[in-house]
């Protein structure tokens, strides 16, 4: 193409900035004719210098021109009347179309070298986290979905290495993430060095993905970052991108957020559409007084009209978007938490300020499912609408010092609601506890230790997934006989040496077989349970015992005694009468291993007593010198043993008590935070308890850290008062909650158990999902990186099978079935969304596919 000779200038828009860089061209550039611009070939940039600041001189190569990056440019002629704007974003047509009509072309595009970090905004660690020191970056075809992409990130390893971790059962060896606008994918600059980043969906607000590519020329750059707006495009419009235009493609390139205004119409647009989404609670809050003539222009004035608080503090106001997948700033506001004295003198609530009045009112309770971030800065909640509806709110705090404050008269009210007293009332050492219990837990740094979650979301698995959910046809001599009316499954227990698992329904007992294939059949039916005299009653805990060849029975309406079935009978051959005046509401085996043994002690609690039971002696069964009765009314709702037969009772007031023997006062007595607790576990050797709350599991370290006693554990020693154990709470992510829009409700968790086996992971449901923690991440201080599947049905109970930490056992309202850990998802929208088939089998494990 031939034409006159014409000084030109390029006008440089970059991505990442919102203003124009003048760029001239050092010699003369053939340009063609005005009436051949429309049939113009499309520049092809090459980067091969630094990025130019204004005045820089870029050599012409005929049609080439060398710049630093794919940008949009525009041509302008500075003589005569051309003025057409030519966009160039370096698609290199006639490579892509080789790659991308390839349909058998796994890989698009590869970058084989690099590095990937975890990069945080606002921590007070490290802000670059060195994921993958060697890695290489991978734009893959999901084949099985069309017009969908993933960008994968594998690590590389040195000759020898991977032969040494081909015996790990885990190694972190690829990070996965769906192609989609939601990454907010970004190419960027860091130490000279070019990079790609985007978000962390998966984690907090301010945690970005970044892969340098350093070493990578830049046409192999460019080419990458097009293929992913191509593929961002795909996934959106659910078509190919062949016919696309460069400007088509433009809406993808990530651009920074518009510089904050404070103008009225977008202050009232805010304020309007964050009162619309958040449901108000029924509470009678004073109104802002009426408008006067000066404008409020921010929250803090607002709030200075507002009911007085006990705290406040600025942030910005976050609402989970539950299509986008991550969080949306709503306004920057004045956090607020105030006492509501004319409700109660323990009655506060979380409110929220912006610059045309209140935005949101929360009373704090339990059920808000907080979470503090320190990193982040943040505080992290669920809000439950009126019409059972979860939604996810989030503060960003300014500082991590309002933060704190904040945090500090937070915990205290939450202790006060629950407690119904006055926080001074409690000892300092005490209250450090409850403290500490809200703390955020600083990630433990281990090399190439990283927690490795499978990043692929549910869409990804479908072919996996069918094949698990294929229905079984079962003989309906295999199936349990139909329930009564009204009747459902309420308790679950697995055996120990049977084999078998029993399912209480109503005054039945179902028994059910383990299969080879890690499946569950019906066996047979306990029916009728009644006591020796006949009176039929519905078991309100059961457990096995003496080898799994009898199981103990308790009868709400007989609180004073027990009752022995015999399981190959199927009959209640006896009454154990513990004690004329003393309940027991709580059972557990002598240690931690006795239902394998011949053993026939057990121990039992009452509201405000431990005891020893043994059926073996004359009259009632309580072995008097056994026994330890507190004056006040503890609420004592759980016992547990290690295999030594050291004893660790909880209550409903929250407290923990450990116990090295039965009828001695406590070793160790941990103050209550408030939260009932419903459960208590054990690991074998005592080293850790897990708690079960209504909203989060609380974990506790038993090992003595310092002091004359270090070294030894709670059960056998006094903690010293200053250096009591941090308890950590394992709690669902607050967005988690917004996705499953039901209230958190634990089921007793419990550790996996074997002997000569290390418990390496905690179970435990909430409404209509399994949930399950990874001990060994948990150890490491990865409390939210938990795994969960979803049923249609209420999970009733679930528990692993003896001497196995893969296959657990689920009892349904309706069902039973068993599951094996590795099908239970990372939760992600797709793997928390209500499921499409009925449970028609033992293997109905639903987590319906994209």
């Amino acid at each position: 193409m031939v034409g006159s000779e014409r000084m030109i200038t390029l006008r440089v828009e970059f991505a990442r900035e919102k203003f124009v860089r003048p760029i001239s061209l050092g010699g003369r550039c053939k340009v063609p004719a005005e009436e051949d611009v429309r049939k113009m070939p499309r520049f092809v940039l090459d980067a091969v210098s630094e990025l130019g600041e204004p005045g820089n001189v870029f050599r012409n190569t005929g049609q080439r021109v060398t710049l630093a990056r794919p940008v949009f440019v525009s041509a302008l002629s500075t003589n005569g009347g051309l003025s057409s704007t030519v966009i160039i974003m370096n698609i290199f047509r006639s490579l892509i179309g080789k790659v991308w009509q390839d349909p058998n072309a796994a890989e698009v595009v590869k970058i084989s070298e690099g590095q990937l970090f975890l990069v945080r905004s606002g921590t007070v660690r490290s802000d670059r986290e060195c994921i993958y020191n060697d890695a290489m970056v991978t734009i893959r075809r999901i084949s099985n979905v069309e017009h969908n992409f993933q960008l994968v990130v594998t690590r590389v390893y040195e000759e020898g290495d991977q032969e040494l971790l081909e015996d790990e059962d885990e190694t972190d060896e690829e990070r996965v993430f769906l192609i989609s606008e939601e990454l907010e994918f970004r190419t960027g600059e860091t130490e000279g060095d070019y990079t790609f980043v985007w978000r962390d969906l998966e984690g907090d607000v301010d945690e970005f993905y970044e892969f340098v590519a350093g070493t990578t020329n830049a046409p192999m750059r460019a080419f990458f970052e097009t293929c992913m707006y191509r593929a961002m495009y795909e996934r959106k419009y659910k078509k190919s991108a062949d016919n696309t235009s460069d400007s088509d493609l433009t809406q993808f390139i990530w651009q920074p957020p518009a510089p904050k205004t404070k103008g009225k119409d977008k202050a009232t647009r805010k304020a309007s559409s964050s009162t619309k989404e958040e449901p108000q609670e029924s509470v009678v809050v004073p109104s802002s007084p009426p408008a006067q003539e000066a404008v409020v222009t921010t929250a803090a004035s607002v709030a200075a009209n507002l009911p007085p608080a006990i705290c406040e503090a600025e942030a910005e106001l976050y609402l989970w978007n539950k299509e986008t997948g991550y969080f949306t700033k709503e306004d920057d506001v004045v956090a607020r938490l105030v006492q509501l004295e004319n409700q109660g003198p323990h009655n506060y609530w979380l409110m929220a300020a912006g610059q045309h009045g209140q935005v949101l009112a929360h009373r704090v309770r339990p059920e808000m499912n907080h979470r503090w971030s320190t990193r982040a800065s943040s505080l992290t909640w669920n809000n439950e609408s009126p019409s059972g509806d979860q939604s996810s709110w989030c503060f960003r705090f300014s500082s991590a010092e309002d933060m704190e404050k904040f945090q500090a008269i937070f915990v205290q009210a939450l202790w006060e609601t629950l407690h119904n007293a006055s926080w001074e009332k409690m000892k300092a050492d005490e209250q450090a506890y409850v403290m500490s219990s809200n703390e955020d837990v600083e990630m433990v740094d281990v090399e190439n230790d990283s927690d490795e979650e499978d990043a692929v979301v549910e869409e990804l698995d479908k072919s996996d997934d069918e094949e698990e959910e294929e229905e079984i046809l079962e003989d309906p001599e295999d199936l349990p006989p139909p329930l009564a009316k009204g009747e459902r499954n309420s308790q679950l227990t697995v055996g120990y040496k049977g084999d078998r698992s029993y399912v209480v329904r109503g005054n039945n007992i179902g028994v059910f077989s383990h299969t080879g294939d890690d499946q569950v059949k019906y066996y047979s039916t306990i029916s009728k349970i009644a006591g020796p005299k006949g009176k039929a009653f519905k078991p309100k805990h059961v457990m096995l015992h003496d080898q799994d060849t009898k199981m103990v029975l308790m009868d709400p309406n007989e609180r004073g005694s027990l009752f022995s079935l015999d399981i190959e009978r199927g009959k209640i051959i006896e009454e154990w009468k513990v004690h004329e005046d003393i309940n027991v509401d709580n059972i557990a085996p002598d240690n931690k291993f006795a239902q394998m043994t011949p053993e026939q002690t057990l121990v039992g609690t009452s509201h405000n007593a431990l005891f020893r039971i043994d059926p073996r002696i004359s009259g009632t069964k309580m072995v008097d010198s056994q026994y330890k009765q507190y004056v006040s009314k503890n609420k004592f709702s759980g016992v547990t043993t290690t295999a030594s037969g050291k004893l660790a009772v909880a209550s409903e007031k929250g407290d923990i008590r450990l116990f090295d023997s039965i009828g001695k006062n406590a070793k160790t007595a941990l103050p209550p935070l408030g939260d009932p607790i419903l459960g208590v576990d054990v690991t074998a050797n005592g080293r850790w308890i897990v708690a079960t709350t209504k909203t989060y599991l609380l974990l506790i370290d038993t090992l003595i850290g310092e002091g004359r006693y270090t070294g030894s554990l709670g059960f056998d020693r006094s903690f010293p008062a200053n250096a009591k154990p941090i308890p950590r709470r394992l709690q669902l992510r607050a967005e988690h909650v917004a996705y499953m829009n039901n209230t958190v409700s634990f089921s007793p968790a419990r550790f996996n158990i074997g002997e000569g086996q290390d418990e390496n992971a905690i179970i435990t449901s909430t409404g209509n999902f399994v949930v399950a923690w990874d001990f060994a991440k948990v150890r490491k201080g990865h409390l939210d990186k938990y795994e969960i599947k979803k049923y249609e049905d209420f999970v009733v109970q679930d528990n692993f099978k003896f001497g196995d930490d893969k296959s657990i056992i689920v009892a349904l309202q309706n069902n039973v079935l068993a599951v094996n850990k590795k099908n239970l998802k990372r939760p992600t929208r797709a793997s928390l969304a209500t499921p499409s088939r009925n449970l028609a089998s033992k293997s109905g494990i639903v987590n319906s596919p994209y």
